[in-house]
């Protein structure tokens, strides 16, 4: 059997890992032949290829970012893009698609396998946590783990100098990162996209915290919004900061962390998950399991239609991020 591997989307840390593990299980255990198309979708529709075999995977597992590359290639978008997809799987001889991605190019996945018969198996993963098949995705836990040592060191600088400090962590349509960077970094005030803010309750929490003779931490997703519903010019950090000091007199500055989030080694957590993703994708081509992805449910890793893993977002509940507001101010 001949087997396709792709990372799709945003780079994270983790995809090594899943390589690793299909390559690893396929070539030992099933005799496969493994073969990595570059940069996503973009390697099938263009034929970009590179082998895979044990020797090839040896010294991935702690890297970050992805040995095959990724992009945003959509072949529905490129012209006869689909033809050439189909062409270089047929070239190749490539009985199925192990395809590692996040909403865009699972998606893509589920619509290859559901109007061209493209046989696909998925791996959920993005640093954001969103995929509502999956309870975690991996790169997920090292993201927060890197957000939450910045927020750790930026308490002593904000102490010495009495300012306000906002962390801009990613985020654009879920508040996962910054929820759970914000409990486990102590920060006084999290911002998340599901629930609109209201800046002038954000200044009072911050003259609490000075009142209480500590200087406020607040970390903020990239796409939280004020409540009024006017738009953001830039960084919502950045705004941020500038409203509450000249609103309240204090000092702020504004750390955005960015793509600083992605890379990197991944955690053990990412590594364990990543992993066994990986040995489960393998089966699910072995059964033939086409149209699905795996997912982890509590501690069992399942699978699930790869419609069902793509159809929306999966966002912080109401209840979930109200936990939090005890230890805002």
């Amino acid at each position: 059997m001949r087997v396709g591997v792709l990372t799709g989307g945003g780079d994270c840390p983790g995809l090594n890992a899943v390589i690793r593990a299909v390559v690893r299980k396929g070539v030992q255990e099933y005799g496969w032949s493994l073969t990595g198309f570059r940069d996503g979708w973009r390697g099938v529709v263009d034929g970009d290829t590179v082998p895979l075999d044990v020797q090839a995977v040896r010294g991935i597992l702690p890297r970050g970012g992805t040995v095959l590359g990724s992009s945003r290639t959509d072949p529905f978008a490129v012209p006869d893009g689909i033809r050439r997809l189909g062409e270089n799987l047929a070239k190749h001889r490539t009985d199925a698609l192990v395809v590692i991605g996040g909403r865009g190019t699972l998606g893509i996945a589920a619509r290859l396998h559901a109007e061209h018969g493209v046989p696909c198996v998925g791996v959920p993963k993005t640093i954001d946590n969103d995929l509502p098949a999956t309870d975690w995705t991996f790169g997920f836990d090292t993201a927060v783990g890197i957000a939450t040592e910045a927020i750790d060191r930026l308490h002593t600088t904000a102490d010495s100098h009495r300012r306000v400090l906002v962390v801009e962590v990613m985020g654009r349509h879920t508040g996962w990162i910054a929820l759970h960077a914000g409990l486990a970094g102590g920060a006084n005030v999290i911002l998340v996209p599901e629930q609109r803010f209201d800046v002038d309750q954000v200044c009072a929490w911050v003259a609490s915290r000075f009142e209480a003779t500590y200087a406020p931490i607040l970390v903020v997703a990239e796409g939280a919004r004020p409540s009024d519903g006017g738009p953001v010019p830039g960084s919502v950090g950045e705004w941020l900061a500038g409203e509450i000091e000249w609103r309240t007199g204090k000092e702020a500055r504004t750390t955005v962390l960015g793509h600083v989030q992605r890379g990197g080694s991944p955690s053990a957590f990412d590594r364990w998950l990543a992993t066994r993703f990986g040995l489960h994708a393998v089966d699910a081509v072995r059964d033939g399991a086409y149209g699905t992805t795996v997912a982890l449910r509590g501690t069992d890793v399942v699978r699930v239609p790869l419609t069902a893993a793509t159809a929306r977002l999966k966002t912080v509940d109401p209840a979930l991020y109200a936990e939090a507001g005890v230890f805002f101010g």
